[in-house]
């Protein structure tokens, strides 16, 4: 059987080297957050940040401990709105990108 590389490690390296992978990834965990999957946003939002700006440079930049926001996005954490939204926004400059929602029309 051929070995595979970690799923995790790919992550880390296409994060790493890809821009529009990073983007996808941070605009696809706040989808998954608002799709009401919030352990999925999480969890993706946790392996964004490791791969990029890293919780000790986000945590400096929030003015908070790099513990509480790992605790934060932690399978057990439960953000206050005002705490997650200060995180996507330091994210967002981070990246160099503004993330807008929009609104679809679904069927009734």
């Amino acid at each position: 059987m051929a070995l595979t590389r970690d799923f995790r490690e790919t992550t880390m390296e296409r994060l790493a080297k890809k821009p529009s992978f990073r983007r996808a990834m941070l605009s696809e965990a706040l989808n998954a957050m608002l799709d009401g999957e919030i352990d999925v946003g999480k969890s993706m939002l946790r392996d964004y940040v490791n791969g990029t700006i890293g919780f000790t440079k986000l945590a400096a930049e929030m003015n908070r401990s790099p513990k509480s926001l790992m605790r934060m996005l932690g399978p057990d954490g439960n953000p206050q709105a005002k705490n997650l939204f200060e995180l996507v926004s330091v994210l967002q400059k981070h990246e160099g990108v503004r993330l807008e929602l929009h609104t679809v029309k679904t069927a009734a």
